[in-house]
């Protein structure tokens, strides 16, 4: 029989076992290894069937046991460490505490997703690990951060195989009284709930949970509540689910609901309003729209709004490639703002430009996410030094008339939280090295450059860690793969086989992340035999494992996944390559402990960033990569291999492939193999431990999450907390009229004639010369912009490469034509073609880049002869 309604029994805990209630309530325990030891002794078969989750845990618990632990003053010596420890992790001086002055009061992080734990499946991949491990360094490092998610019903997607293995989708229902998250409660005890406004007079409603990580608040707003209709209730049902108007109420939940959240718990707890909002990824956009909206109620137009709010705000793009941003029809959102629905005190039309791709290259009629995340945003980074560089060419359009090196995107390569992604059995090789405070510092402050106490740990102790790691991840992966073949309908007669699968003694290679086509999951495929020959080698195998879940509307991905998964099948090999289904967090900790070599093959340059191949360096594992995303920036022969690229303009996209698999092959055959088998006289692999060594070492400090965090509060958010402090009211109104003015006048601004006191085409290194431009500036005046010489190399069509800018001055007052001149030195710094031209560009103590409007004024072709290159 099926019940009618579901509820959940809580246990009555104790009075001396309280406080396991707020050790289990605060996901510090995720990565606090002392706190997950306490919940393990407290029932070691319950902890292994909850899937190491203290609330499930102590779910479960009979009272007998409970009463047993109550009595027992060793445990609860043990609880009362642990207690206080959380205690003074929650309340003490940490890393932002000493900072500079002038920091944040508190920064609010809106993500569509968050991986903490596998006990929260709020997550589907990089981009929510990403987030979890920002909130979790954040409150390592004392970072006043509010995270700002959904809370899912039924999370993403758990994956299982079918006989012929087609992945196949499992939606379980999650509650959230069963889940790590308390709700947040008005002050009469009711639930808290924020809303919007949706066409045809109906509403969205959602309650707010709060699941504490660390020292930061994560705030998930949660549609399945009984005010809502049944559409209603289904838009936070499932993680990048639905179709366009689903995922555009998702959007506008998570970004203008987001906002409403943040205001309501900051009432309710004291906590400090933010200075800076920081959107991960376009999907929070409209929190920006929210905020114009508050400030207009408080008597700003729109115009001064917005530039308050971008003053204030960061926004981050994960995206190497077009088509991973979120687009919606132009009508399908006006529909749901103005006078009959959400923020209908703001003009549609004024919303609509904010988002609409109305530059060169753009479609006029979709409205883009990420577009109106820039331009609500004064600050945009993307996550490696390579992605950044991709990002500035793939938005250039929003900054016409800009080199994009010169459009405002920065880059904070991404980081991983050590705490959670480090076996223990690492961490504890570090203490004994150095102490377990300072290897815990080292592993969430960071801040050095290198990690010099690796280099005296034995050779011997290195390699007896790795091989034990190794072990552990034979036996794990052997349970996982008996469990999804009985899934896949295999009786016990036929599963023998698994107990030989895999050799502790054997070269481990990893490949796990999700399955889009440019990641290549089928790339290893390419040349069959010589795979088999690696894998079976008589003296020195390899042995692969694997792991990924295709979106589920991606068939091609799902075939990707078939086409593994059948050669995995073959008797001939399937001791050697595994695939193993349902790829999370619980399964990641043990392939990035266990492998030896960590295997990353996209498609340069679409990777972002790719931060599995951080983790699995954290533990000592190899890096074996194409030169993409982090690994473009920090590669080194010390570290690992990188695999060459075949991308050349026009290459064919199957040529590609084959001559990158090619030099895949032959890095395993020739090198990698070679270097994990070759020993030395003490019976090591001394030169693979030097690796390992160099790779823990210099490779480490740099991947930190509280490195990225440390940046991002350094770098964007204490600037973008001082802009949004310096743009109050009267200076935003300013801001916004002078933007207006610039923009209205624009037209007039000339070059109108370039000169140089240089007599000839050739000169010497360190030569300089003087000169004289003389430019219309129509009803602007020299406050308004800055003219500028802008000098260096040129290439064979006479573009200025490695430019350098250099302010001129104005030459008194203007002539009789309302003409300016302007006049400084060339100083010639570089050997070789060199040249220059002028430019005019708008100037004001409130912009954060020359860019900021888009505007520049270039001389015309004859403009003057010298105007151009000058030397060669």
């Amino acid at each position: 029989m099926k019940a009618i309604r579901r509820f959940t029994v809580r246990p009555v805990l104790p009075e001396p076992l309280r406080p396991l209630s707020e050790l289990a309530r605060n996901l510090r325990w995720s990565w606090h290894a002392e706190t997950r030891d306490l919940f393990q002794s407290v029932d070691p078969e319950r902890w292994a069937s909850s899937g190491g989750d203290p609330v499930r845990l102590l779910g479960g618990v009979p009272a007998p046991r409970l009463a047993e632990l109550a009595g027992d003053r060793r445990f609860l010596r043990r609880l009362t460490a642990a207690a206080d420890d959380l205690h003074d992790y929650m309340t003490g001086d940490r890393w932002y505490q000493a900072g500079a002055e002038g920091l944040p009061a508190a920064v609010a992080y809106f993500s569509p997703e968050f991986g903490i734990t596998a006990a929260l499946p709020q997550y589907s991949g990089g981009l929510g690990i990403l987030a979890g491990d920002h909130l979790k360094a954040a409150s390592d490092l004392g970072v006043p951060l509010i995270g700002v998610g959904l809370l899912y019903r039924h999370g993403y997607f758990r994956q299982t195989l079918s006989r012929d293995g087609w992945q196949q989708e499992h939606y379980p229902v999650l509650d959230p009284h069963e889940l790590p998250v308390t709700p947040l409660k008005e002050s009469d005890g009711a639930p808290a709930r924020v809303s919007l406004a949706l066409p045809g007079g109906k509403a969205l409603h959602a309650r707010i949970w709060v699941a504490q990580v660390g020292r930061i608040p994560l705030l998930m707003l949660d549609s399945d509540v009984e005010e809502n209709d049944l559409g209603e209730r289904g838009v936070t049902d499932r993680l990048y689910g639905g179709g366009s108007e689903h995922r555009l109420l998702q959007e506008m939940l998570l970004g203008i609901g987001g906002v409403r959240a943040v205001r309501t718990y900051c009432r309710l707890t004291g906590h400090a309003d933010p200075e800076v909002f920081h959107t991960n990824e376009g999907h929070a956009g409209f929190l920006g729209l929210e905020r114009i909206a508050e400030l207009c109620d408080r008597g700003l137009d729109f115009d001064a709004g917005l530039e308050a709010v971008r003053a204030g705000t960061v926004f981050t793009t994960h995206t190497p490639v077009p088509a991973g941003i979120d687009r919606f029809d132009r009508e399908l959102v006006a529909r749901h703002f103005g006078p009959d629905a959400e923020l209908p005190r703001i003009e549609v039309e004024r919303i609509l430009r904010l988002g609409m791709e109305t530059y060169s290259g753009g479609e006029p009629n979709l409205f883009n996410m990420a577009v109106m995340g820039l331009r609500l945003a004064q600050r945009a980074n993307g996550v490696s030094l390579l992605h950044g560089r991709v990002s500035r060419e793939m938005f250039a359009g929003l900054w016409p008339g800009f080199d994009p090196d010169e459009v405002p995107i920065t880059s904070v390569t991404n980081g991983v939280h050590a705490p959670t992604w480090v076996a223990p059995e690492v961490f504890r090789l570090g203490a004994r090295q150095v102490g377990a405070q300072r290897t815990e510092d080292a592993l969430t402050v960071g801040g050095s450059d290198r990690w010099d106490a690796v280099a005296d740990i034995p050779d011997l102790d290195v390699w007896e860690l790795r091989r034990e790691l190794r072990e552990q991840l034979v036996t794990e992966v052997r349970s996982r793969l008996r469990a999804s073949w009985r899934q896949r309908g295999a009786g016990t007669a036929e599963l023998g086989w698994i107990d030989g699968v895999l050799d502790p003694e054997v070269l481990t290679i990893g490949f796990a992340r999700r399955v889009p086509s440019y990641k290549r999951l089928t790339l290893m495929l390419r040349d069959r035999d010589r795979l088999m020959d690696l894998l079976l080698h008589p003296e020195r195998p390899v042995q692969i494992v694997v792991a990924g879940k295709a979106h589920p509307a991606d068939d091609g991905g799902k075939r990707l996944i078939q086409e593994l998964v059948r050669f995995a099948d073959d008797p001939r090999v399937r001791h050697r390559i595994v695939f193993l289904p349902d790829y999370g967090m619980a399964m990641a900790q043990k392939l990035y402990h266990g492998c030896d070599v960590w295997l990353n093959n996209p498609l340069r340059p679409l990777e972002a960033c790719g931060t599995s191949g951080m983790k699995a360096a954290l533990n000592g594992c190899l890096n074996l990569s194409v030169l993409d995303g982090w690994w473009d920036e920090w590669f080194q022969p010390d570290f690992g291999w990188a695999v060459p690229t075949a991308d050349g303009a026009g290459t064919d996209p199957d040529h590609r492939d084959d001559v990158e698999a090619a030099a895949l092959y032959d890095l395993l055959e020739q090198r990698v193999a070679p270097r994990f088998y070759e020993r030395g006289r003490g019976g090591l692999p001394e030169r693979w431990i030097e690796m390992v060594r160099r790779t823990l070492s210099l490779l480490g400090p740099k991947v930190l999450a509280g490195r990225m965090v440390r940046e991002y509060v350094e770098r964007l958010y204490a600037p973008a907390a001082q802009a949004h402090r310096a743009l109050g009211p009267d200076a935003a109104r300013e801001l916004a009229a002078w933007k207006a003015r610039v923009r209205a006048a624009w037209h007039e601004v000339t070059v109108d004639h370039v000169e140089t006191s240089a007599s000839t085409a050739t000169a010497e290194l360190g030569a300089a010369f003087g000169l004289r431009v003389r430019v219309g500036l129509g009803s602007l005046g020299p406050d308004d912009v800055e003219v500028q010489a802008v000098s260096g190399r040129v290439d064979e069509e006479d573009r200025i490469t490695d430019a350098t800018a250099v302010p001129l001055k104005p030459a008194g007052a203007p002539d009789s034509d309302g003409r300016w001149v302007y006049e400084g030195p060339l100083s010639l710094d570089r050997t070789g073609p060199y040249g220059y031209t002028v430019r005019i560009l708008p100037t004001h103590r409130f912009l954060s880049s020359p860019a900021e409007l888009g505007l520049v004024t270039v001389p015309p072709e004859e403009a003057g002869e010298t105007a151009g290159v000058l030397l060669r």
